[in-house]
């Protein structure tokens, strides 16, 4: 059945640094080499399969924050940690199983031979290498012009360990879900084994959990569950600088 992912997407920003560049060197150099284009209704959905396992990955995971801030008003970045990198000796504290089956499943619609890092998914429709820069910058470009199909408005706070919320959709919502996904913002890791021990990697847009609900009424309401990844620092900062993110994925998924 085909299912149109629509939605989205509250982020629980979990802001760690307070709003603190990401690498702030790394990202002015990388950010004079790309021009912000005007914000236009569009959203693209930039999801990218990364580990801290893999030496070659951490290039990646710098420049999609660069392009997060690029295009403020358009693109959501986010970064799920998989898990087949572990074996070589450092487990990444972020991984998941759940992330891998998603890239798998992802790549058995692409008809990809195998999952990959570096591997970036461009609104759920096609993928592409996360460090070709100049392709990335274009498809932002062409997929920021699509119009959105369902308005959403959205309210929510915190309710002890929980985040709680309600939103109303207008549009068609046959085949629809909203998808809900919790980010934190950043986090610095000591790396000690693997392909990029003994270097210190700092993180951004990390999912940390996902959770969708079927879009059966105009109406509703829902919780998300904090993870217990989130530390009682991480929910000073973050519920207090928490901002809520409403934007609609519009393209289609089998």
């Amino acid at each position: 059945m085909r299912k149109l992912i629509l939605p989205v997407i509250f982020s629980l920003v979990l802001v760690l640094m307070a709003f603190k560049d990401y690498n702030t060197e790394k990202a002015a150099t990388l950010t004079k080499e790309w021009k912000r284009s005007e914000a236009a209704n569009g959203l693209v959905v930039l999801e990218l399969f990364t580990s801290q396992g893999c030496s070659s990955c951490p290039s990646a995971d710098a420049f999609l924050h660069v392009v997060q801030n690029l295009y403020p008003d358009n693109v959501l970045a986010l970064s799920y940690h998989v898990d087949y990198w572990n074996y070589i000796g450092w487990e990444d504290p972020f991984s998941s199983s759940d992330y891998t089956q998603k890239q798998r499943n992802y790549n058995t619609k692409f008809r990809s031979r195998s999952n990959y890092t570096l591997q970036l998914v461009i609104n759920g429709k096609e993928h592409l290498v996360g460090s070709h820069k100049t392709k990335i910058i274009n498809k932002i470009d062409s997929y920021k012009n699509l119009e959105q199909i369902n308005p959403i408005s959205f309210q929510g706070k915190r309710v002890d360990d929980k985040f709680v919320f309600s939103y109303e959709v207008e549009g068609n919502l046959k085949d629809k879900e909203l998808r809900l996904v919790t980010v934190l913002n950043e986090r610095i890791t000591q790396v000690k084994r693997g392909e990029n021990r003994n270097r210190s990697l700092k993180n951004a847009n990390i999912v940390v959990g996902e959770k969708t609900i079927p879009l059966t009424v105009e109406n509703g309401e829902g919780a998300v569950l904090i993870p217990d990844m989130v530390t009682s620092k991480d929910k000073v900062l973050s519920f207090y600088w928490y901002r809520t993110i409403i934007l609609i994925l519009r393209e289609e998924l089998s």
